[in-house]
């Protein structure tokens, strides 16, 4: 990738395919390129060489007006830090891409989606007023609202304690086997990456298999 001091290698021949619903854990060391390697997947940084292609398109053709609507159609992203916009209401903050993207039932997929987290009780509520928890169980909403083809989260329980963490993992796991989503996920939790169905290990840009990790389902 290219910062302002000239070209940047961060990753370093990557190369990476999941399946449709697939689960992806990404371990490794800080530092070692994960969440950038999750920002160039989101469209939100460009690689120097290679291709990234998601859901069958080719993010590279794109402009930046069309990677944001490739975004709002294809791509949930759920942040170790919440994101939610302090001035908004829980049901504002999930109803929002949907907003953006025109579509005509936004505030009512944004009020089934509060209901799948189990936060219909919060939906005037802003995230000041909520909950550790229940902030992130808003930011599955609205990562989840548009039914994404596939999840990326990183470290989404890193802000929580243990058994929160727990019933938001939970949480993640079945809104993502309901509605059929890939999910990459980058944790330094080894239990967390062993519910993936499969691991991969990043370590000074270049990744490798993960062979102390074995999915639960195994």
């Amino acid at each position: 990738m290219a910062s302002q001091a000239g070209e940047v290698n961060i990753l370093r021949g990557v190369d990476l395919d999941m399946a449709p619903g697939e689960s992806l854990a990404v371990v490794g060391p800080s530092g070692s390129g994960k969440s950038t390697m999750m920002m160039i997947v989101a469209g939100l940084e460009r690689p120097t060489q290679g291709s990234v292609r998601v859901a069958g398109q080719d993010l590279g053709a794109l402009d930046e007006d069309g990677l944001a609507l490739f975004r709002r159609r294809n791509v949930g992203i759920v942040f170790q830090a919440f994101h939610l916009i302090p001035t908004m209401t829980a049901l504002e903050n999930v109803a929002i891409p949907l907003e953006f993207a025109g579509d005509a039932d936004a505030w009512d997929k944004a009020r089934a989606a509060l209901d799948s987290v189990g936060l219909s009780h919060r939906t005037t509520h802003y995230p000041g007023q909520m909950s550790g928890g229940e902030q992130q169980r808003t930011a599955l909403a609205r990562a989840f609202v548009a039914q994404p083809a596939l999840l990326l989260a990183d470290e989404p329980t890193g802000n929580l304690d243990a058994t929160t963490g727990h019933s938001i993992v939970d949480l993640m796991f079945d809104l993502k086997d309901r509605l059929g989503t890939a999910l990459l996920l980058i944790t330094h939790d080894a239990k967390l990456a062993a519910r993936c169905g499969r691991a991969v290990r990043m370590e000074d840009g270049k990744l490798s298999p993960a062979p102390a990790f074995r999915s639960a389902a195994q």
